[in-house]
């Protein structure tokens, strides 16, 4: 064979090689590598993770459809050294580009926090976090720290009331200390100038109307019937009158499958007992209503 020929067949070879390259790369960049079943899925990739664990995470749990092509390109865009947890929306048939570039980013996805009623810390903690990467039991040794309790400017009883009732958005990695803040600054957007003119016509804090309206909505859950109920402790507080009020009585005793107050609950011994005691317990009996 003459060099013309070898030359010609190099180039040919050389050709066909570019072009295999050039395809393949063009299907690692644009063609769908996330072959998810249904329309979206979650991507969770925790605090300290390695792009090892990445790509462990994408294989295993079935979202790459070719996991070469993702780790090559991935350390092509330097993500192998810019890994960021969080919680990421992937849509069906994305590309490897596409999911790079958003885990890259750390364009996280929100995650929606839900919660009502609260009677207990270690209960709201479970609410907080059930969706979140933040451990319950780690959030309840922030609930329950004196020295962060008295940064807010709360003490332990009256602390649940900075919690409003409500739905909010946080990223999945969200830390304790950072929920804390976001709690507080919902705490002070929902006390606005309207609600506190409220509250200084009652004569009474936003944390006294807070231990109320807990004790109202323990009563009754008719949105009707609560503000008869609210006039009637009202009355009662204005003339020095113990409360009388039977949701204290099961808070003091800590049994709260108990339907029915009883003498014998009357008698035990705690600052939640509105029979023994005039005037408002030390704190909430459960969360703020988030509609007073």
């Amino acid at each position: 064979m003459d060099k013309r020929k070898i030359l010609i067949f190099g180039l040919v070879v050389v050709t066909i090689m570019m072009s295999s390259f050039t395809f393949y790369f063009y299907q690692t960049l644009y063609s769908p590598n996330f072959l998810i079943e249904k329309e979206s899925r979650y991507l969770y990739i925790p605090s300290g993770a390695a792009f090892s664990d990445v790509q462990s995470i994408v294989y295993d749990e079935g979202f790459v459809n070719e996991p070469i092509s993702f780790g090559m390109l991935s350390k092509l865009m330097d993500y192998d050294e810019l890994v960021k947890p969080g919680r990421y929306l992937i849509d069906k048939n994305a590309t490897n580009l596409e999911v790079i570039r958003k885990l890259r980013s750390g364009a996280q996805d929100p995650v929606r926090i839900t919660f009502n009623n609260a009677r207990l810390l270690a209960g709201m903690a479970e609410k907080l976090t059930v969706n979140l990467e933040l451990n319950s039991s780690d959030f309840l040794e922030l609930l329950v720290s004196d020295s962060i309790v008295r940064s807010y400017g709360f003490d332990h009883h009256t602390f649940r009331s900075m919690f409003i009732p409500d739905t909010y958005e946080v990223y999945w990695t969200i830390s304790g200390m950072a929920l804390l803040d976001r709690m507080h600054k919902e705490y002070e957007r929902f006390w606005n100038d309207e609600r506190m003119a409220k509250a200084k016509a009652l004569d009474m804090t936003p944390v006294e109307v807070t231990i109320l309206a807990s004790i109202v909505q323990a009563e009754t859950a008719k949105a009707d019937e609560s503000p008869v109920v609210a006039g009637l402790y009202l009355n009662r507080l204005k003339r020095g009158m113990a409360l009388q009020a039977d949701p204290t009585l099961v808070f003091a005793a800590g049994d709260f499958s108990i339907k029915r107050v009883l003498n014998i609950h009357k008698t035990i011994d705690s600052p939640y007992n509105t029979y023994k005691y005039a005037g408002l317990p030390p704190g909430p009996i459960n969360s703020l209503p988030s509609h007073i």
